[in-house]
């Protein structure tokens, strides 16, 4: 019987190019890729942003906050200087000239009354700076009792200048305790201290430039008076009274 002879395999027409098809393992053909393979497969890598450091932003703005106030002091200390080299300001000065007592006394009933005659002088020793003073209180006490008030009429301080002021300070039916240590010097006709206040509120004037008003303290201390007996007044003694002028502004519930 004759054998049958097979056609070996050739490849077709028109696909003399085309590559072998391709077999798994198992011999079956692969799945082509799904939407989700093909999707990671474009999709770049994911990589977070890196967090800033908040705390290297806190030192970096303190740091320069520091550097303007540094900034700002020594352009405060260099206008500081400029004008005390050109203006060379200085505090007004006060001593008291006289201070005569006609009247201190106290009654049976504990009243005290009392008449002073007081002459302060003010001195100005500024060249280029001029002083305008409000009404000017005037107060005196003894051992912590007040024994005399008055007030001086505003007036105005010119470049150099001295000015002489007077008032009369005085008290009537002001009750004294009985425990107070000015009721046991006056019957004992003792030597008396004072201390007398002076306050008011000045302003500057620098060339054209006028300032805001500041309230000021004048404290004199180191005063002695022998009260009078009778009609003859006494002299308090003044000699060695040292009279400190004071800036009085208020910050808040203080004054400084």
């Amino acid at each position: 019987m004759a054998e049958k002879i097979h056609p070996s395999a050739k490849p077709t027409a028109g696909n003399n190019h085309a590559p072998p098809t391709a077999f798994a393992a198992n011999g079956n053909p692969p799945f082509p890729a799904n939407k989700a393979q093909l999707y990671n497969s474009t999709r770049p890598v994911y990589r977070p942003l890196p967090r800033r450091n908040r705390r290297s932003c806190w030192c970096s703005c303190c740091l320069w906050i520091t550097l303007v106030l540094i900034l700002l002091i020594v352009i405060a200390a260099v206008a500081g200087g400029v004008f005390y080299v050109l203006y060379r300001p200085h505090r007004p000065s006060f001593a008291i000239s006289s201070l005569q007592v006609s009247q201190f006394n106290l009654t049976s009933s504990n009243q005290l009354n009392t008449r002073f005659n007081f002459t302060v002088t003010a001195r100005n020793p500024n060249k280029k700076i001029a002083f305008y003073y409000d009404l000017v209180s005037v107060s005196i006490d003894s051992k912590g009792v007040g024994v005399g008030d008055g007030s001086i009429p505003a007036f105005v301080m010119p470049k150099k200048n001295t000015t002489k002021l007077r008032t009369i300070l005085s008290t009537t039916g002001r009750s004294v305790d009985d425990d107070s240590g000015l009721k046991s010097d006056l019957k004992n006709k003792k030597s008396l201290p004072l201390t007398i206040k002076l306050d008011t509120k000045v302003k500057v004037k620098i060339g054209s430039l006028k300032t805001k008003k500041v309230p000021i303290r004048v404290v004199c201390q180191g005063i002695k008076v022998t009260p009078p007996t009778g009609k003859l007044a006494t002299t308090a003694t003044t000699s060695n009274v040292k009279c400190k002028v004071d800036l009085r502004i208020k910050i808040w519930k203080w004054r400084i």
